[in-house]
């Protein structure tokens, strides 16, 4: 499918499975970041602005860009918006370990927003939309239970660099499209800092292992870097628990 095709799929699937599921709104937490917009837009061309709400949950280390960001797609969309500062959750959590790390203080900020998006969704008997892209699914790039709980999600086939050409194809902001990608967990914090590999790099490899089913070998002789195999395929493999549903102990009859 060319991005065209691709576009008006997604917003087709959107409408399909809210009517299959008896939902006509939608809730979506929205970062200011790209693939936060393009969820947006699609979400709100399938069920229209007055039926999505988007909600902006910073912490009190978030840059105020992503925060007017946000609030900039919700107003150009039309959305319903609400901002919800995390602050007071995430910091209960700090006073009970006052030596917690930036993983564990993201992974919790990453559960409280998503606390507050299914609260709203029950709500507002809406599903919750979800925002991660099939780059970061693979690698485990999200805290399960966290921003990777949704009831659908349409990009989660898009590899991130097919997210930003979707976005171009939107009319997404160049502002929010040239952002250097990230989950605003800490103050200087980037996607591609912590993966150690730029999203570009590791989509090229991950086409090749995971679409075309390429062997290390075939992937060598294409002139892929053997430890950059190596490290891509253990993350995918050391993250596979998140990918599926909970394993069930099946009792013998």
């Amino acid at each position: 499918m060319n991005i065209y095709e691709i576009h008006k799929y997604l917003v087709d699937f959107l409408k399909t499975e809210f009517e299959k599921s008896g939902f006509n709104k939608a809730i979506i937490g929205i970062s200011g970041g790209l693939d936060s917009a393009v969820v947006a837009y699609l979400t709100k061309e399938a069920l229209g602005g007055l039926n999505v709400l988007g909600v902006i949950m910073p912490y009190k280390t978030s840059t105020p860009e992503n925060t007017a960001d946000a609030m900039h797609v919700c107003k150009t969309l039309g959305l319903r918006s609400r901002i919800i500062d995390i602050t007071p959750m995430v910091d209960e959590f700090l006073n009970v370990d006052r030596h917690m790390n930036h993983i564990r203080l993201g992974n919790i900020a990453a559960r409280s927003r998503m606390i507050i998006l299914y609260d709203l969704s029950a709500r507002d008997n809406a599903l919750v939309v979800g925002t991660s892209n099939k780059t970061e699914i693979l690698l485990g790039y999200g805290t399960i239970y966290g921003d990777t709980a949704c009831a659908i999600n349409p990009i989660g086939d898009l590899y991130k660099t097919q997210v930003w050409e979707l976005a171009r194809e939107l009319g997404v902001p160049e502002k929010i499209i040239n952002k250097v990608p990230s989950a605003d967990l800490w103050v200087g914090q980037t996607d591609e800092g912590e993966l150690g590999f730029s999203y570009k790099d590791v989509d090229k490899l991950l086409i090749e292992m995971i679409d075309n089913k390429k062997s290390d070998s075939e992937l060598i002789a294409m002139g892929f870097n053997k430890d950059f195999i190596e490290k891509v395929r253990k993350r995918i493999k050391s993250n596979e628990f998140k990918r599926r549903m909970p394993l069930i102990a099946e009792i013998p009859k």
